[in-house]
């Protein structure tokens, strides 16, 4: 029997000023206060587990989404029928503009700091609680830049509470600052608080530590904002990544698809943490998803991003056979396509488990979970990384690449490392001088953006192609200031599936963009094409009533730039 060690708990997560009541075994449940309640390693752990709801979603619970696969659909991967559209109106609220889980973590440094344990365990829950500040404000960072920075518990009365914003920057040291603390404090690891894999541990702060770092240090970059932060938080992601790479004893998983559809990872060597799913305890709905309901599919755009197996890009390579037919699409090309993508097409009118684009994906399906319970509806029981080696290993390469310091021993201890993962196999990337090469010959993708580097071109495609459908890819385009990739009109190739001919298929319910044959366009109608019109959705607008709780404070709350 798996033991289920994340959303289990019942958490009392002080939410109000005065502290709160907890279920413990030491007497009444009112005789509790968050003055007497930090006296154990074992309360202290059982604050911890509440956060663990917020930023280790998996595949999400029930009917509710994680981030994987339509938990995020703002981007070029998808060609729904209805794309998401970006944000056209400030909101009046948002409960995406809060403080509560800042506050929260506030108050747990708090009790650790005055609580009786021993120093070496102050210092390892400190570095928890401000890994968990570091994470909130990471979210509210990517959402809103500026942001108050707040690091003590305060009273509702207090004036500190109507701060103005922070700059981004401020805000970002500190976050850096927590993050060190931790990856610092830590624990390597600690039995006593959950099997490896399913607690934060000095490898996992690390691991984020990679992921939030190249976000914001590319951020910066293209944005053109204080280039000398941008390479220092670059600095910290490739270091942080190189920590895991050479201290953490982590390994690649010997089958692609099986890092996301087994239906248990204890002991797999790439999971740096994972969560764990049990029928009758906690389960989702993402393999009942991809099982037997119609989905939204992938762009042409993401089926023409997988290299050949010659290491060629579609518009180069001499074993490209075209995508007149499926089994065109997926003859010699990297294998991790035929673990993503369904080697069939399903079209509307013909397969219930259709695919908008006619490209379904399958690299959250497990065929032993097809017709039982475990696979259905809201039981899936398959379990979900929150974080693996091989993005780590994505996070160091890019980082290099960023920061113009990528040699081939990086490739080789990185991307030549997933390419040659069991079941990929694919030829190694090289790299010579400042140009991509493969077999000793370099090359030039015709079809990359002419604004990105050919080599930093390649590492981007390797990204895309290693962590597709994972919730990664808005983030991506959001930093590297590309949401130009995801406006269906300037791109109609995210507004594309696969190629057919309606003879072939004459009960499919499709719209082609040839007639009678061509590729399948799922949002055919113009009011839903989705037109990436002004700079100012990199930021989300700030809610208005919050403006107005300052500004009934006295205080003046800037509005983001456009809004």
């Amino acid at each position: 029997m798996k033991k289920i060690y994340i959303l289990i708990f019942t958490v009392c997560l002080l939410t109000t000023v005065g502290g709160c009541k907890k279920f413990l075994d030491k007497g009444p449940i009112d005789s509790f206060s968050d003055d007497n309640y930090w006296q154990t390693e074992a309360e202290v752990r059982t604050f911890a587990w509440g956060f663990y709801s917020a930023y280790f979603t998996g595949y999400g619970s029930g009917f509710t989404w994680g981030k994987y696969f339509s938990g995020e659909t703002l981007n070029d991967d998808f060609a729904p029928n209805t794309p998401t559209a970006f944000t056209r109106i400030v909101p009046t609220s948002s409960t995406a503009y809060s403080f509560t889980w800042v506050r929260k973590a506030n108050i747990f440094l708090a009790g650790v700091n005055r609580s009786p344990l021993n120093e070496e365990s102050k210092k390892h829950w400190g570095g928890i609680a401000r890994f968990f500040r570091a994470l909130e404000y990471n979210d509210l960072v990517k959402s809103y830049g500026d942001m108050p920075w707040y690091e003590t518990v305060l009273e509702e009365t207090d004036p500190e509470l109507y701060r103005p914003r922070d700059p981004q920057v401020y805000v970002l040291d500190k976050m850096l600052a927590d993050f060190k603390y931790a990856a610092e404090n830590v624990r390597v690891a600690d039995a006593s608080t959950g099997p490896k894999g399913q607690v934060v541990n000095r490898s996992v702060v690390l691991a984020m530590m990679s992921r939030v770092f190249l976000y914001h240090g590319t951020l910066l970059k293209y944005q053109n904002i204080d280039p000398s932060k941008a390479t220092e938080y670059l600095e910290a992601a490739k270091w942080a990544a190189n920590e895991v790479m050479t201290t953490g004893g982590f390994s690649l998983g010997s089958n692609y698809r099986g890092l996301f559809n087994a239906v248990d990872l204890v002991g797999n060597p790439e999971m740096i943490m994972f969560r764990q799913y049990e029928a009758a305890q906690i389960t989702h709905s993402l393999h009942g998803y991809v099982n037997r309901e119609p989905q939204s599919g992938a762009s042409k755009d993401a089926i023409d991003a997988y290299l050949y197996a010659d290491g060629l890009p579609a518009s180069l390579s001499p074993l490209n056979k075209g995508d007149k037919t499926i089994a065109n699409v997926m003859s010699s090309r990297d294998p991790r396509i035929k673990e993503t993508f369904a080697s069939e097409l399903r079209l509307n009118g013909i397969a219930a488990n259709y695919s908008s684009s006619g490209y379904a994906i399958v690299k959250f399906f497990n065929e032993s979970l097809k017709d039982v319970a475990g696979g259905l509806s809201n039981t899936g029981i398959t379990d979900a990384p929150i974080i693996r080696y091989g993005e780590v290993l994505m996070n160091y390469a890019e980082a290099c690449a960023e920061l113009g310091t990528l040699t081939q021993s990086d490739l080789d201890r990185s991307i030549n490392l997933l390419r040659k993962r069991n079941g990929i196999n694919m030829p190694k990337l090289e790299v010579m001088g400042v140009q991509p090469a493969v077999n000793g010959v370099v090359y030039d993708d015709p079809l990359r953006d002419p604004t990105v580097p050919s080599l930093i071109w390649e590492i981007r495609r390797e990204r895309r192609v290693e962590l597709m459908m994972e919730g990664f890819r808005n983030d991506d385009l959001k930093r590297w200031r590309k949401y130009t990739y995801i406006d269906t009109q300037k791109k109609p190739n995210i507004n594309k599936g696969a190629w057919i001919k309606k003879s072939d298929y004459p009960k499919a319910a499709v719209t082609l963009d040839g007639g009678t044959e061509g590729y399948i366009v799922p949002a055919a109608k113009a009011e839903t094409q989705r037109l990436f019109e002004s700079d100012k959705v990199y930021l989300n607008p700030l809610p208005i009533d919050q403006i107005k709780l300052y500004k009934d404070q006295g205080v003046d709350l800037k509005q983001n730039p456009g809004w």
